[in-house]
C-alpha cells in the first residue's frame, strides 16, 4: 500500500479538525442545557441535591474550558485550510495528480470555516 499523499493528508488533517470543532460545538450546547437546568431547579427549590449549587459551578467551569478550546482550534484549522489550499494549487498543476482526491480536498475545504481566529 503506497503512502497517503501530502494531498490526502492534508484534506485528512482539514476534515478531522473540521469534526472536532463540530464536536465542541456539540458539547457546549449539551453543557449549556445542563447549567439552564441545574440553574432553574436551584431557582425553584426543586433540587433535592444538597450538592446543586457545587454541581451548577462545576459545570460553568466545564463550559469555561470547553470555550477556551475554540481559540487555537480555530487558528489550527485556518492553518491547515491553508495547507490544503497550497496542495490543491500544486496537485491541480501537477499531470499526475488523483482527481478523486482533488475532488474530496475541494470539497472538504469548502466545508471548512474561512476565518482566521
Amino acid at each position: 500500500m503506497p503512502a497517503p499523499s501530502p494531498l490526502k493528508i492534508a484534506t485528512q488533517a482539514v476534515s478531522r479538525l473540521v469534526t472536532e470543532e463540530k464536536y465542541y460545538q456539540k458539547e457546549l450546547s449539551s453543557q449549556n442545557a445542563r447549567i439552564e437546568k441545574l440553574d432553574a431547579d436551584i431557582k425553584n427549590g426543586s433540587d433535592t441535591d444538597s450538592n446543586a449549587e457545587f454541581m451548577l459551578k462545576q459545570e460553568q467551569k466545564a463550559m469555561e474550558e470547553t470555550k477556551a478550546v475554540f481559540g487555537p482550534l480555530k487558528q489550527r484549522i485556518f492553518e491547515a485550510t491553508q495547507r490544503l489550499e497550497e496542495q490543491i494549487a500544486t496537485a491541480e498543476g501537477a499531470q499526475d495528480a488523483n482527481q478523486d482526491e482533488l475532488t474530496k480536498a475541494k470539497e472538504v475545504l469548502a466545508s471548512a470555516p474561512k476565518e482566521e481566529a
